[in-house]
C-alpha cells in the first residue's frame, strides 16, 4: 500500500481528552487535517447505538483509538472487572463500527502489559502469548490483547488496513499524577513532590524498587503513531520504545534530582514488584525510519513544569 497523506483528512482521535490522545491531536495539527473529537458525557465509546450513529453522522477517514481505561497496579487490583468490560467494550465497538462505516484506517493502540511477564528481553512482537501475563494487570491486557487480535482479524478476513501498536510505559503532560491510581512515573512525581513540599525525610517505593522499566516521552509516541498511520499498513501488530530501561530505584533519583529533594527511600516490600523487566524491541519501528528522542530527565523536566502548573491546590 502507498503511503496516507493526512492533509484535509477528518481524523477522528478516539480518547483525545487522556494523555496520548491530547498529545495526539497537538501532533496532528501539523498535518493540518480536520480533528474530530467527543467527549465521554458527548459520546460513550461502550454505547453501540450511539457511536454508530455518531460514526454515521462524521464519516471520518481515519482513526486513531487511544481511548482507555487505564491505571496503574492498585486500580488493576481493585476493579478487575471495570477494566476488562470497559476496555472490550471500547475495542469492539470501535474496530467492528470502523468496519461497518467502511473507515479507510484504524489504528488501535495496545500496551506493553500484553507480554508475558518473564518474556525474553527485549520484547520483540512475537512474544505475544507465549506465556503466563502479569497478574496484577492481566484484565487489562487481556481486553487490549483481544482488541489487536480483532484488528488482524477484520485485516485477514475482510482486507481492512487496521492497524495496532504497542506503546511502552508512557509519561508526559496531561498524565495522572495520583498517588493511588496513577502509574509509577507521575505518582512518583506527586509523591516526591509532595515530600519536599512538607519536609519529608523518608519517601517509601512500593516494592524492592529493582524493577526496570522503559519510558517514552508521550509527544514521542504521538509522532510515531503518525508516522505509522502514513507508513505502516501490515497486520502484525507493532511496538513503540526508547530502547532505554531504568531501574525504579534510579528513577526515583532521577525525579528527586529535577524535585530538589534530598531525602532518603525506604522499600514497602509487601508491596507487589510487578514484572521484574519489560524492556520493548523497537527494532522493527527503528528499521522503518522512527526513532524517539527525548532523553528520560529531560522528559521528567516538562512533565514536572506542567504538574506545578496544573496541580490542584
Amino acid at each position: 500500500m502507498k503511503k496516507i497523506f493526512l492533509k484535509n483528512k477528518k481524523i477522528f482521535v478516539a480518547g483525545y481528552t487522556g494523555l496520548v490522545g491530547s498529545s495526539l491531536c497537538k501532533r496532528l495539527k501539523k498535518e493540518k487535517c480536520k480533528i474530530l473529537v467527543a467527549d465521554k458525557k458527548t459520546l460513550d465509546l461502550r454505547n453501540f447505538n450511539k457511536l454508530d450513529k455518531w460514526l454515521t453522522l462524521k464519516k471520518p477517514d481515519y482513526i486513531f483509538i487511544a481511548a482507555a481505561r487505564v491505571g496503574g497496579i492498585l486500580e488493576n487490583s481493585s476493579y478487575p472487572a471495570d477494566f476488562i468490560y470497559d476496555n472490550l467494550s471500547i475495542a469492539i465497538n470501535l474496530i467492528y463500527l470502523s468496519y461497518k462505516n467502511k473507515i479507510k484506517k484504524i489504528l488501535y493502540l495496545g500496551s506493553s502489559c500484553i507480554y508475558p511477564k518473564f518474556a525474553k528481553q527485549p520484547i520483540k512482537e512475537d512474544s505475544l502469548l507465549t506465556g503466563k501475563l502479569e497478574p496484577t494487570n492481566e484484565w487489562y491486557a487481556i481486553a487490549k490483547i483481544a482488541g489487536l487480535k480483532l484488528c488482524k482479524a477484520y485485516a485477514l478476513q475482510y482486507k481492512c488496513n487496521f492497524i495496532s501498536a504497542m506503546p511502552t510505559n508512557l509519561y508526559g503532560p496531561g498524565d495522572n499524577f495520583d498517588i493511588k491510581s496513577g502509574h509509577v512515573l507521575p505518582s512518583l512525581i506527586n509523591k516526591i513532590h509532595y515530600a519536599v513540599k512538607h519536609n519529608k525525610k523518608n519517601v517509601i517505593l512500593w516494592g524492592t524498587g529493582k524493577p526496570k522499566r522503559e519510558f517514552l516521552f508521550v509527544d514521542d509516541l504521538s509522532d510515531a503513531l503518525v508516522f505509522l498511520m502514513k507508513n505502516y499498513n501490515d497486520h502484525e501488530h507493532i511496538n513503540i520504545g526508547s530502547g532505554n530501561e531504568t531501574s525504579i530505584i534510579d528513577l526515583a533519583k532521577i525525579i528527586s534530582q529535577i524535585v530538589g529533594y534530598e531525602g532518603k527511600f525506604k522499600f514497602d516490600t509487601s508491596k507487589p514488584d510487578g514484572t521484574p523487566r519489560k524492556l520493548l524491541s523497537s527494532e522493527k519501528i527503528n528499521s522503518l525510519g522512527w526513532k524517539s528522542n527525548t532523553k528520560l530527565k529531560e522528559g521528567i523536566k516538562i512533565t514536572y513544569k506542567w504538574f506545578l502548573s496544573n496541580q490542584t491546590k
